[in-house]
């Protein structure tokens, strides 16, 4: 889970557009029956963190404790659009 930021100018006058991306990990879809030839998911429905992040612990599930890889990737993209222009918004004031 995180949150990614991507700057965009509209234009070299224009309102500057930044998008965050925030990613979540849903629903755990290991089939615990893979091995007998059948399907059973534990019925998890979101990953929680069991360390630190930056730990190994940070990418096992607190609830399941299955990796992170095995949770439903949810990305989200949201655009916020800066009111000044690009020329105020790249250099800093003093």
């Amino acid at each position: 889970m995180g949150l990614q930021h991507e700057p965009h100018k509209a234009a070299s006058n224009g309102p500057v557009v930044r998008t965050e991306r925030v990613v979540r990990y849903k629903e755990c879809r290991k089939n615990h029956a893979a091995s007998v030839g059948g399907y059973a998911v534990d019925g998890c429905r979101e990953f929680m963190a069991s360390g630190e992040e930056g730990t190994s612990d940070a990418l096992r599930c607190a609830a399941c404790d299955c990796h992170r890889s095995f949770h439903r990737r949810e990305v989200e993209t949201v655009a916020a659009v800066c009111g000044c222009s690009s020329d105020e918004h790249s250099t800093p004031r003093r």
